[in-house]
């Protein structure tokens, strides 16, 4: 075969290498989107804050990150902030929002199958663990605090109350915390729809512990609010574990 003859049977080698670079880039690319996706699944998770329920803790628009995995063996502890589904009837209806274009909707779909995306945090609530389970919660006391199991918690290092207001709850209750849920509430006090607002509901204003993402550690955007999520646990740290 002469020489011609053979250059004219092989494809070219730019051709062959440009197809080798491009495979090798779709696998670069199907693997980091399969890494993103498992740490989404079971390490941490993006959300953002839609509603000033947290507030000052968390702000509207505030993106966090939820540790999903160490709350697998660690558990949860009073004080922590978590995120989790809507445990039935929390959430009002979502509205009706106009259709976007098929190639915006798929790559929404995608951004939000690796965890960059946030969008389904509508679908869920963030609110700090106040009753553990077995925990008997009570508000208020003489001095406007909770008590759990029998002692008080001073909250106002981190409640977002009006000025001249010391009362840790507008709406009194007493309630024990079933074994397999807790009993939330939002910094911001007055203007949280928390469980308090939900006993009526047949979960009774009990979030199942199974409904539970994670928990909330780190505010990431704005870059000027970036730092670690306070549990303020010194606040529950003399709370004995029954009455």
């Amino acid at each position: 075969m002469t020489t011609a003859a053979a250059d004219h049977a092989s494809p070219p080698k730019r051709h062959r290498g440009f197809l080798v670079f491009l495979r090798d880039v779709l696998v670069i690319i199907l693997i980091a989107a399969l890494v993103s996706f498992v740490v989404k699944s079971f390490v941490v998770r993006s959300f953002y804050i839609p509603s000033g329920s947290m507030e000052r803790t968390l702000l509207v628009n505030d993106r966090i990150l939820v540790d999903e995995l160490s709350p697998r063996w660690a558990g949860y502890e009073r004080g922590d902030v978590v995120v989790f589904k809507d445990p039935g009837g929390w959430l009002p209806a979502a509205p009706q929002t106009p259709a976007r274009p098929p190639l915006i909707e798929a790559i929404d779909w995608v951004l939000t199958f690796v965890g960059i995306s946030a969008t389904d945090s509508q679908d869920h609530l963030v609110k700090r663990v106040i009753g553990m389970p077995g925990d008997h919660v009570v508000c208020c006391n003489a001095l406007g605090q909770v008590t759990i199991n029998g002692s008080p918690i001073d909250e106002l290092s981190y409640l977002n109350l009006p000025d001249g207001d010391t009362a840790a709850s507008n709406t009194d209750f007493d309630v024990t915390v079933p074994a397999d849920a807790i009993w939330v509430m939002g910094d911001n006090r007055d203007r949280s729809q928390d469980s308090r607002a939900h006993q009526d509901l047949p979960g009774g204003g009990f979030v199942p512990l199974e409904n539970i993402v994670g928990r909330a550690f780190l505010t990431t955007w704005p870059l000027d609010r970036f730092g670690l999520i306070d549990t303020h646990d010194r606040v529950y740290r003399d709370v004995p574990e029954d009455e």
